[in-house]
């Protein structure tokens, strides 16, 4: 680490829905920001017009928003090194090409769409490069004459990143180490159009990130290959001395087979590749999200930290600022990292176990009340309390615990053939008439009061207790019969154990 104050940045681009593994990538930008005091910068990278989707870049702010993922600048965030929105910085571009273009680094380029198809056709493995440039159309081979004439008629051109060939450019990745590549591989670059008078990805994030003050370029496996031309372009503008240092992240992978994970795995396999719900403005399609699919920001945050990275010990359960004490790019894998979307439930319920139960009451009640249910919070909490262990997810609950709240109208016939036995009539109807006696009904003294009158009566303990819950719940299932007693209150559960010796005999 250089003495450089740490500045990170995320950029995602508006053209849709936030990928989970950009999220990844925002999070790690956010936990070395955090561990290292540093700022965490939002940017948009909107060069690509065409692509632009409306509602794409509040979608984004809104799901780290969600997530508790703060940043310190940025696009919606102010600060003092805007504009941040890449649109909005055609004229500081438009210097930065012209300082290539004097300096010889760069040049113009003229070749139409069907000229370089024609070249790919004739040329087997075509690229614009140092081989190759000398015999297309550009101010390389042109008269400077001709290159102005075109440019005073609107013809249409590219600016190009001239390479110098065969040279060793070394790329310092933190993950990766030492990557060494040998620039005749790349090719001569766009780095900006005239038809919209915008520069492409490469140029834009090499002038925001140098003119930001970019220490760090945290970032997916994807852009390793453009990080030897971006070294070359602070090369070209003599900007050695503020490059940032890179790191590339493993990709996530899919859940089973091979490749990079697509929203398509995640439609085929029923879990979610979005942080929010979208819907897609052109097409009407509506993808599922993790907040409506019913994850904890916490838990999710969680299931992603641990995706490609670990904290060099066997713990899972971390909270945000633990992760951020913890967090080491060293310790980020080179490969990728499958996807294991089974784990991200069980992170869910981790932290469903961990969470306050007044805090799940309230996210409950809304499931409650879309059943028709209107319940005292108490109620609500103690519910909750007793059944969070069951569930990986909050909308669960109702399934798990609707007894408590509805009484049983059937009775599950599995378990009404093991469990009803001949006698359960009468010791039901003679346990309801011991439990109407009891003027003490908290779950203590209902416990220790009916099993000294099972033991009193001689009666088997477990067909009694069996025969009670079925009564109460109306199968085999729930917690401590006397926790359930105890929620219903006494003339509920008098109620219905009534009612089921009348179905049930």
């Amino acid at each position: 680490m250089s003495d450089r104050k740490v500045r990170v940045r995320f950029a995602p681009s508006p053209t849709g829905a936030l990928h989970i593994g950009g999220v990844r990538t925002a999070l790690y930008n956010y936990l070395f920001a955090r561990q290292h005091g540093g700022d965490l910068i939002f940017r948009i990278e909107d060069t690509d017009s065409n692509r632009f989707v409306p509602g794409a870049e509040e979608y984004i702010i809104e799901s780290f928003r969600w997530l508790g993922i703060k940043f310190d600048e940025g696009v919606s965030f102010g600060g003092e090194y805007g504009p941040y929105r890449q649109s909005e910085r055609r004229d500081i571009y438009k210097k930065h090409v012209d300082v290539l273009m004097k300096t010889g680094r760069a040049y113009i380029a003229f070749d139409t769409p069907e000229e370089l198809d024609a070249k790919r056709k004739e040329v087997a493995n075509f690229q614009y490069d140092a081989s190759t440039r000398m015999g297309m159309r550009n101010s390389l081979t042109l008269p400077k004459e001709e290159v102005d004439a075109l440019i005073a008629e609107g013809k249409q051109y590219v600016v190009r990143f001239k390479i110098e060939p065969n040279e060793e450019v070394h790329v310092h990745d933190i993950i990766r180490g030492e990557v060494i590549v040998n620039s005749s591989v790349l090719d001569d670059k766009v780095l900006y159009k005239s038809a919209d008078e915008l520069p492409t990805y490469h140029l834009a994030n090499i002038v925001d990130d140098h003119l930001m003050e970019v220490s760090h370029v945290i970032r997916g496996e994807e852009w390793l290959p453009s990080a030897p031309l971006h070294v070359l372009l602070y090369r070209a503008f003599g900007w050695e001395d503020t490059m940032p240092e890179f790191a590339h992240l493993p990709l996530l992978l899919k859940p089973d087979g091979n490749g990079k994970l697509s929203k398509r795995d995640g439609d085929r396999l029923g879990f979610p590749v979005f942080p929010l719900e979208w819907h897609d403005p052109k097409s009407g399609d509506v993808s599922s999200g993790y907040r409506e699919s019913g994850y904890l920001p916490e838990a999710v945050i969680n299931f992603l930290a641990l995706l490609g990275w670990n904290p060099g010990n066997n713990q899972e359960i971390m909270s945000i600022d633990e992760l951020v004490q913890l967090f080491d790019l060293k310790h980020c894998s080179k490969a990728g990292a499958k996807f294991d979307y089974e784990k991200g439930k069980w992170f869910n319920h981790e932290y469903i176990m961990k969470k306050d139960n007044t805090e799940l009451a309230e996210l409950f009640m809304p499931i409650l009340k879309a059943n028709g249910i209107e319940a005292p919070m108490d109620k609500v909490v103690t519910v909750v309390g007793l059944m969070k262990d069951r569930v990986s997810f909050v909308k669960d609950l109702w399934e798990t615990c609707k007894f408590f709240f509805v009484a049983p109208t059937e009775y599950d016939e599995k378990t009404r053939k093991k469990r009803w036995k001949e006698d359960s009539p009468a010791h039901m109807l003679e346990l309801a008439d011991f439990l109407e006696a009891l003027e003490d009904f908290s779950v203590e003294n209902q416990e220790k009061a009916v099993m000294a009158w099972i033991a009193e009566k001689g009666y088997h303990l477990g067909n009694v207790m069996n025969a009670f819950r079925l009564t109460l719940v109306g199968e085999g299932k729930g917690p401590h019969i006397f926790d359930i007693t105890g929620v219903l209150g006494k003339e509920e559960s008098l109620r219905r154990i009534r009612r089921a010796v009348e179905v049930l005999k």
